[in-house]
């Protein structure tokens, strides 16, 4: 006589599950049978809880603000107020006189619609990754520097386009655009034949400040609510033509994806590390030698290409901090708003294996990838490129951050 095998209790998580009550990542979602009700939703293994339903269940006086349709007035109220918030849903979690509330609240994610978790305001992408921006000038700069002059001395970032931040899972239309081959005099319109990622972590802002003033590094955690994993999707030879002497463009502002969850910046304590030592000495507003607090984040990245792991990027090694980006994004006394996303710019380390673009991977096209479904120089129709993370959390256990997918649709 077979043993009867109950299914697990959802409140129950294996020890080493990476969305346990360390994390919390917040999101927003509808089911099938009410597609139109957005609601707030926290990640707990691989369910959701309806946050704003158990608020309303147990009295919270942060009810209204978790029966929102998206994260923005959460993320408006106030760092007092998301880890008050935090502290609640940690409580309930964990709390057995909850477990009833909690079960009928708890919702498989398969069963239910992610959503863009936030309202984007504005979007800023830096270039953070010394690794990265050398191994670029080393490709198109082969006999000068690979750094600019003013790399190792402040953030380079560029405005990105707010209304084209889209979820994870949304697909990718290869765009068009002016190109120009090599050893062509004139540019043609068409669809990118070097359709790229760039693997990135984001920032989302919560607290505003005021136009004019700026804002220090010190101030991180009362205006960050949380972080997420980003592709800033690009088109190589798109961008190649356009971007002298401005900067980046339509080789940029077709697509960027965000995941669906947003994790709050206190659930990466664990995860604090000093970031690379600074070989030219910083201004003021940027020198991070005396901070109270390690800025840079031990976060462990990972692109698959079609399921294959390609890449193994170290946020670690980023050399220019969120801190520091914060700082250097407002020292004009340019304002913050909520929903603000500034992202780190591609992820790269010092090993082949975790550069965090096929462009590096691939030293522009010169050496293929060896895949199972064949050789990649760059994108093809119907690729599907997946970035996941996992950080350091207490007590040796790990953060896990939501994945961010897309997959490349042809051009129209």
């Amino acid at each position: 006589m077979s043993e009867a095998h109950s299914e697990p209790h959802p409140l129950t998580l294996p020890e080493d599950d990476l969305f346990g009550p360390d994390n919390l990542p917040y999101g927003v979602f509808t089911t099938e049978d009410d597609q139109d009700l957005r609601r707030i939703g926290v990640r707990y293994g691989e369910y959701v809880l309806d946050a704003g339903a158990v608020a309303d269940a147990g009295g919270s006086p942060h009810t209204e603000l978790l029966q929102q349709p998206n994260l923005n007035p959460l993320m408006a109220a106030g760092r007092p107020v998301w880890q008050a918030v935090r502290a609640e849903l940690r409580s309930w979690l964990t709390d057995p006189e909850y477990a009833g509330v909690l079960t009928h609240n708890l919702i498989r994610i398969e069963d239910v619609t992610l959503h863009l978790p936030f309202e984007v305001a504005d979007y800023v992408d830096f270039y953070a990754s010394e690794h990265h921006a050398s191994n670029v000038g080393r490709m198109f700069r082969p006999d000068g520097e690979p750094l600019t002059p003013n790399w190792k001395h402040l953030p380079i970032g560029y405005h990105g386009r707010a209304g084209t931040v889209v979820v994870s899972g949304t697909p990718v239309v290869r765009p068009r655009g002016q190109r120009r081959a090599p050893g062509e005099t004139s540019p043609v319109l068409g669809p990118t034949r070097r359709l790229d990622i760039e693997a990135e972590v984001g920032f989302v802002v919560g607290t505003p400040s005021r136009l004019g003033e700026p804002v220090p590094q010190s101030a991180l955690r009362d205006h960050v609510f949380g972080v997420c994993l980003l592709n800033d999707w690009s088109a190589r030879d798109i961008q190649a033509w356009e971007y002298v002497p401005l900067g980046p463009f339509l080789g940029k502002s077709f697509a960027t994806s965000v995941s669906a969850w947003i994790t709050p910046l206190d659930a990466l304590d664990a995860a604090r590390t000093e970031p690379p030592g600074r070989s030219h000495p910083l201004l003021d507003y940027l020198d991070d030698s005396a901070a109270g607090e390690p800025c840079g984040l031990d976060l462990r990245l990972s692109v698959t290409l079609n399921g294959h792991t390609v890449a193994e990027p170290p946020f670690s090694a980023m050399y220019w901090t969120a801190a520091q980006q914060l700082a250097h994004l407002t020292v004009n006394g340019a304002s913050l708003r909520t929903g603000d996303l500034f992202a780190s710019g591609t992820v790269s380390g010092p090993e082949p294996h975790q550069r965090g673009c096929l462009l590096e991977l691939t030293w522009s096209g010169r050496d293929p990838l060896e895949l199972p479904g064949g050789e990649r120089t760059f994108l093809a129709d119907g690729d599907e490129v997946v970035i996941t993370a996992w950080a350091p959390g207490p007590n040796g256990s790990r953060i896990g951050l939501g994945e961010v997918s897309g997959r490349v649709h042809p051009a129209r």
